[in-house]
């Protein structure tokens, strides 16, 4: 079985929590990560990320990224 992957479908991920420091990317607590979702593209994943990045601006530690999960897939 051959696994054929849509160019026309670049998915990302969406996720965050708090930092255990501000220099770097550790998280305090991997399991309580926010997993907000998948999209099926990067404008769509960079709105949900604006709107948790925003929701969150008052904790100098919590920060979401954006992953190019369609990078990952490609051969």
């Amino acid at each position: 079985m051959t696994t054929t992957i849509d160019s026309d479908q670049k998915l990302h991920l969406v996720f965050g929590g708090e930092l255990s420091e501000l220099e770097g990317v550790r998280f305090k607590d991997v399991k309580g990560l926010d997993i907000v979702g998948i999209f099926p593209d990067y404008a769509s994943a960079q709105v949900a990320w604006k709107a948790k990045a925003q929701a969150t601006v008052d904790s100098a530690q919590t920060r979401y990224f954006i992953v190019h999960l369609h990078r990952l897939l490609e051969p």
